[in-house]
């Protein structure tokens, strides 16, 4: 009985320790890729409309044999911390399992060390705010191994803007005024044939 038991906590505590091996840390990558993107800092872009065009490479400057494990790349459209404030669901979290920082993916690619570029249209759902471009790397199991991005460190130069549609559009308000006239002049159409009406009977 306390060998069964001894076995099962064993295997328990295994399980836990691969699971608990397989979580990443932000803190704990290294900024391996160049990524560059086509807006200018402080540009202003319409989703379902504007298209950003991404670029990304291997740093030169890092080690030969670092990209070793490359499988591929996933570039994410991520939010600057001017947008994350009092929006606990775009909070960065150092463990990437439950960061919120970049929601919005713009493509994934097999791995390449250079010449690598990609074209993307704002989607409509994307909302208002700041943002930045990050690339990261992913081996074999689908683990992030490295990454990159078009800002600093501190997430605070080369940012741009994204404007979100309001779902509204300039022909449906034009619709809503002329309907709206419309039905002024049916009710006041009413009324004068009612009046009209009475004095006939009368």
């Amino acid at each position: 009985m306390a060998a069964r038991v001894f076995l099962v906590t064993s295997l328990f505590l295994s399980c836990l320790l691969q699971i608990c091996s397989a979580e990443t840390y932000f803190s704990s990558l290294q900024r391996t890729l160049i990524v560059t993107a086509s807006p200018k800092e402080g540009e202003v872009l319409k989703s379902g409309e504007d298209k950003i065009t991404v670029r990304w490479s291997l740093n030169e400057t890092v080690p030969a044999g670092t990209d070793s494990g490359y499988k591929t790349v996933k570039v994410k459209l991520c939010y600057a911390p001017i947008s994350q404030v009092d929006r606990a669901w775009r909070k960065t979290k150092d463990l990437l399992s439950k960061d919120k920082t970049c929601q919005h993916k713009v493509v994934s690619r097999p791995y390449k060390a250079s010449n690598n570029s990609a074209e993307w249209t704002v989607e409509k759902d994307v909302p208002t705010a700041t943002y930045f471009v990050r690339a990261y790397a992913y081996d074999g199991d689908d683990q992030v191994v490295g990454y990159g991005q078009t800002t600093d460190a501190q997430k605070a130069t080369n940012l741009f803007q994204v404007q979100a549609i309001t779902g509204r559009h300039s022909s449906l308000d034009i619709a809503a005024v002329c309907f709206s006239a419309f039905s002024v002049f049916s009710l006041f159409g009413f009324f004068f044939l009612e009046k009209r009406k009475a004095r006939v009977t009368k």
